[in-house]
């Protein structure tokens, strides 16, 4: 059985830029909203349904990648009782 520990991590400069383009968007939507020619109810509208829609991307993100690692965990587990299984059954004559 191998044994290794793969870490999924990101670069500095991904991380950077998500960071970066997640701000120049909420900028660019607060000055869409200043500059939008409506009343405040609208505007207010427009804001909470922005905002709803990028906390309900993280939560789906978030839910997306527990249940992947669930999963994986799930695989190692059968995998190392497939192995265990295998190394304790005689071989066959």
């Amino acid at each position: 059985m191998m044994n290794y520990i793969y870490e999924n991590q990101n670069t500095k400069a991904f991380h950077t830029m998500s960071w970066l383009a997640f701000v120049i968007s909420a900028v660019g939507l607060v000055a869409g909203l200043v500059y939008l020619e409506a009343d405040f109810a609208m505007k207010g509208f427009l804001a909470m349904s922005y905002l709803f829609s990028i906390t309900s991307c993280f939560t789906l993100a978030k839910v997306i990648r527990d249940r992947h690692e669930a999963d994986k965990f799930l695989s190692k587990v059968e995998h190392a009782k497939t192995e265990k299984f295998l190394s304790e059954t005689p071989p066959a004559h």
